[in-house]
């Protein structure tokens, strides 16, 4: 389950130095999360940071995004093998 920030984000900065996977960034009028990075900090944490920090509490689970906590490790996974690999070529 993929996260994502709703209209009620303040901009506040909090959440994205938060986010492991770099998932996190300045969109259009708010932040945004994209779903291809974000693994709820699966593999980093026990609980998603940008919830623990938002003081407005505007990071719900997409409901469009369903996914298994299978399918979160594994994008972790590829994540950071991806990362291994760019640090690897330099």
């Amino acid at each position: 389950m993929a996260l994502m920030i709703t209209d009620q984000c303040i901009n506040c900065d909090v959440c994205e130095p938060e986010c492991p996977n770099e998932a996190i960034s300045q969109g259009v009028e708010i932040y945004a999360i994209d779903p291809d990075r974000c693994t709820e900090c699966v593999g980093h944490f026990d609980t998603p940071q940008c919830r623990e920090v938002c003081p407005v509490d505007c990071i719900p689970v997409d409901p469009d995004r369903v996914e298994s906590h299978e399918a979160l490790t594994r994008r972790y996974e590829g994540l950071m093998a991806a990362k291994a690999k760019a640090v690897e070529t330099g």
